[in-house]
């Protein structure tokens, strides 16, 4: 494990995006987006991915140069086209655009197609809480995962954010995949060497394992819940309703349709719709009560639960958002730690394309 600075990192992230041809303004905004992950805590979604990103674009499944635009809209709603350009160019395109119309008229909802994987989902709903909104952000991905009593992949590990603002305490930021497990952390359990919780994974005959490769190897990730024991079944309805808002809504392909992350699988033939779909909300707290009243009262909700009382062998009640938020401080201090196989990785990408990691 070695600590890398942000301005290091950020610096080969963006000259790895302008060295396949992003314009500067989309390499720019599209590095902090993944940069935002690491220092988050979310390493499976950040610089570890960059060369998943480059693969892609390789194998032509990525527009370095997109022409992002909103094909259809009314004065609260909007549909926007990616044109295939990385997914984390067009979903602040499309957050921009929803916080645009809440502006206008309270709240604003934006569906999109047509785009590629976007990062973490907590970014694109965080840029609202500047603007005194409430965000969220959805986006379905890649089919790893089965529904409760299946063992096809259906569907995505399908995040969902909700990021709402408060006055002198920090945001409510819920960040989290709809299944038991993001398939970043089996990326991190196979380069470590180590078997997964029991729960998160299903061979490809549909009996619980610990591999971490279990997926690699034609089984499935689980919904959240694991099993029908332990609600399962909410979590894929969870899942399936980011799926259908992301992309039924959109145009999007959805399902089993949906163009796999890994450069090494290509898309199913006879898609459903154009590239992976999105969707995010905006919404003025004065739209529903003035929004100093709103966040007195989130100051007020969020000091209540942290005074909670704890169970034995813990000392508090974390607020969604906490975690991510203390780790940041501290890397952009330290660092991020990066482990071997990624700078490994990242090293050699760096070689390729005449970038020095």
């Amino acid at each position: 494990m070695q600590n890398f600075s942000y301005d290091h990192l950020s610096r080969f992230t963006y000259d790895m995006l302008t060295q396949i041809g992003c314009p500067e303004s989309d390499a720019k905004i599209a590095t902090e987006v993944l940069l935002s992950a690491d220092l988050r805590g979310v390493d499976s979604h950040g610089v570890a991915r960059l060369s998943g990103y480059v693969r892609l674009w390789e194998k032509g499944r990525i527009n370095a140069q997109p022409k992002v635009r909103v094909t259809y809209e009314t004065p609260s709603t909007a549909v926007v086209d990616g044109d295939s350009g990385l997914g984390l160019v067009v979903a602040p395109f499309a957050m921009k655009v929803a916080i645009e119309k809440a502006k206008n008229v309270g709240t604003g909802w934006v569906s999109v197609r047509n785009s590629n994987h976007y990062g973490i989902a907590g970014y694109h709903a965080m840029m609202a809480l500047e603007q005194d909104m409430i965000g969220i952000s959805l986006t379905n991905a890649s089919p790893l995962v089965s529904p409760t009593f299946s063992k096809e992949r259906l569907l995505g590990t399908n995040p969902i954010s909700v990021a709402i603002p408060a006055n002198e305490e920090p945001p409510f930021v819920a960040d989290m995949a709809t299944t038991t497990a993001a398939n970043g952390k089996l990326e991190i359990l196979q380069r470590k060497g180590l078997d997964t919780p029991t729960g998160w994974v299903q061979d490809k005959s549909g009996n619980p394992t610990t591999s971490a490769n279990g997926v690699k190897d034609g089984g499935a990730l689980l919904p959240l819940g694991g099993d029908r024991e332990h609600g399962s079944h909410k979590g894929y309805a969870l899942g399936a309703i980011v799926d259908i808002f992301s992309a039924v809504l959109s145009g999007a392909n959805y399902g089993p349709w949906v163009p796999p992350f890994v450069a090494f699988l290509d898309p199913l033939p006879n898609l459903v719709g154009e590239g992976i779909g999105h969707f995010f909300g905006a919404m003025r707290v004065d739209a529903f009560r003035p929004a100093d009243e709103f966040k007195s009262h989130m100051d007020n909700w969020i000091r209540r639960f942290r005074t909670a009382e704890t169970t034995p062998g813990n000392d508090k009640v974390i607020i969604p958002g906490d975690p991510e938020r203390e780790l940041e401080s501290v890397r952009m201090k330290d660092g991020i730690p990066l482990l071997e196989p990624v700078v490994k990785d990242l090293t050699q990408l760096g070689e390729r394309f005449g970038v020095k990691f």
